[in-house]
């Protein structure tokens, strides 16, 4: 009689991917919109750490974040911060940088950190890979999307490139969540019985005022109506707010992680294209955005819960705005 063995070999695990240090942009709508690259990577088993503004910790604390990186804009500083870091994780030598400045191609490089990103700027030479913006420009949320998707083909993580989600999913914390029902409470108002209004908007864009000029009309029509009207700015905007809609009720300010969780509580959150609005696409809030001055195409909240209205070059009447406004709060109820 005789025997025949068959070989037995184990299969080994493939190696955990390398992680990756994401350097975030510098402003909050545009840390909304990265939120699809930082959810791809942690999907693929990549440990991820984040470098970005101080503010940008607060909005990102539901998320499953190695380490957090704060930079202040000052070279100097930022470099001594980056290379402390380092120093303290050498297991990270691959980042991801979607802000296109020459400045934060070099701080990596002169971190010792390897990186990839959008060749603009003449970053070319600072970059391990580096790669041309799509033409025509596609949204931004997702033009940071198929820049994470190229970097990920070119580090042999994947072999085909995904589309980028439909949602920006910001995950929040109980404690920001429990923040959020604290100043409604405190306001004595209830989940949903409210409108929000986000009626500022910092800085001017191409020298253009960012604000729909008509948040007090509105805000006195739908107290008319009955609807109680909040507002949340920070506090360097309350100022501003109380001049654009006087009558509104002020609610003390709140961080980005809870007034994101406050949008979600809201009726309706009615703001201008700016950062309001990109924290109420990830928060996953019902939103009427209005534009004038910024094209919805290219800046506009990446949600399937916003209403647009507006364009560039023309900032939508009190009487739409009101009208829709009017439509969209009695089908919620």
């Amino acid at each position: 009689m005789s025997y025949s063995f068959g070989l037995m070999t184990t299969q080994q695990p493939s190696p955990a991917p390398e992680p990756i240090l994401i350097r975030l942009p510098n402003w909050v709508g545009d840390v909304c919109m990265c939120l699809p690259v930082i959810a791809r990577l942690q999907s693929l088993g990549i440990e991820i750490s984040i470098c970005a503004r101080p503010w940008a910790k607060d909005l990102l604390a539901g998320m499953d974040i190695d380490s957090f990186i704060p930079v202040t804009g000052k070279f100097a500083k930022d470099l001594k911060t980056l290379r402390a870091w380092h120093q303290a994780h050498p297991k990270y030598n691959k980042a991801l940088l979607l802000p296109d400045s020459l400045s934060s191609a070099l701080l990596f490089k002169l971190a010792g950190l390897v990186s990839a990103g959008y060749k603009d700027d003449g970053r070319s030479l600072l970059l391990s890979w580096a790669f041309k913006k799509p033409q025509p420009r596609p949204h931004a949320a997702q033009s940071w999307f198929n820049l994470s998707e190229q970097a990920l083909k070119d580090w042999k993580v994947i072999k085909e490139a995904q589309e980028i989600p439909a949602n920006l999913a910001l995950p929040l914390t109980p404690q920001q969540q429990q923040l959020a029902n604290q100043a409604i409470d405190h306001a004595g108002l209830t989940e949903g019985s409210f409108v929000l209004i986000a009626p500022t908007a910092i800085g001017l864009h191409k020298g253009q005022i960012k604000v729909w000029p008509h948040f007090d009309a509105l805000t006195r029509h739908l107290q008319g109506l009955g609807l109680p009207v909040i507002m949340c700015p920070p506090p360097a905007e309350q100022v501003a707010a109380l001049v654009a809609a006087p009558t509104a009720q002020l609610i003390a300010p709140l961080g980005l992680g809870p007034f994101a969780a406050l949008t979600r509580q809201a009726k309706l959150v009615i703001c201008n294209d700016s950062g309001v609005s990109h924290i109420c696409a990830a928060a996953g809030a019902n939103q009427l955005t209005l534009f004038g001055v910024t094209d919805p195409q290219r800046t506009g909240p990446w949600t399937p819960h916003s209403v647009n209205l507006g364009q560039n070059g023309h900032w939508p009447a009190l009487q739409d705005v009101i009208e829709r406004v009017q439509q969209l709060v009695s089908i919620q109820k």
